[in-house]
């Protein structure tokens, strides 16, 4: 349950201003009342990209000793928590958007989004951190749409709204106390430091 929750909020926040919810209010806008074959986009492509991500997680895990994956897991989030402070934006690459339908341009546009991006970097090392790869997945996925579902439905309205310059510092803080959690072997009952 730690893995679920912990993954869910850890995503969710850090996927607040993130190149891929600006892609949701892209996608949004070009294929405007196709909200679920966008949404269900959203999740194929978040499903495999994470899955895979948590096995690479894994395997590491596996890989490295467990002094070593302590610092390496302990310095990403550190680093995550610095690149979450970073305002993301969509390159003009991304915002041309195909004439294959919503659910397909979704899929491909979010998949290749979210190559090598914080959230996905995250999931490796949340992988590597826990022993249930159901649950990093699940937990990354469902933060994944919690960010983004609003996106697609509210489009503009929520971006005027909604401080999400403002989320880029709880997602960098949220990082870097996981990450100091990680590097100083703390415990909170909660299983966040041990390492």
């Amino acid at each position: 349950m730690e893995a679920l929750v912990t993954s869910l909020g850890m995503v969710a926040f850090a996927e607040m201003g993130d190149k891929t919810q600006l892609l949701s209010f892209v996608l949004a806008a070009r294929f405007r009342g196709q909200h679920w074959p966008i949404i269900v986009g959203i999740l194929a492509a978040t499903l495999f990209n994470h899955a895979l991500a948590a096995l690479a997680g894994d395997w590491v895990a596996h890989a490295v000793s467990p002094d070593v994956l302590r610092w390496v897991l302990g310095l990403s989030f550190l680093a995550f928590a610095v690149w979450a402070l970073i305002p993301d934006t969509l390159d003009e690459s991304e915002r041309t958007v195909s004439k294959h339908g919503a659910f397909l341009t979704t899929l491909v546009m979010f998949f290749l989004a979210e190559m090598g991006d914080k959230t996905q970097l995250a999931t490796i090392a949340l992988g590597a951190k826990y022993a249930s790869l159901a649950a990093v997945t699940a937990g990354t996925t469902l933060g994944m749409m919690a960010a983004n579902i609003p996106a697609v439905l509210l489009g503009e309205t929520l971006a005027k709204r909604f401080p999400l310059s403002k989320m880029r510092f709880v997602a960098a803080a949220l990082f870097a106390i996981f990450g100091m959690l990680i590097l100083l072997k703390i415990n909170l009952g909660l299983g966040l430091g041990g390492m």
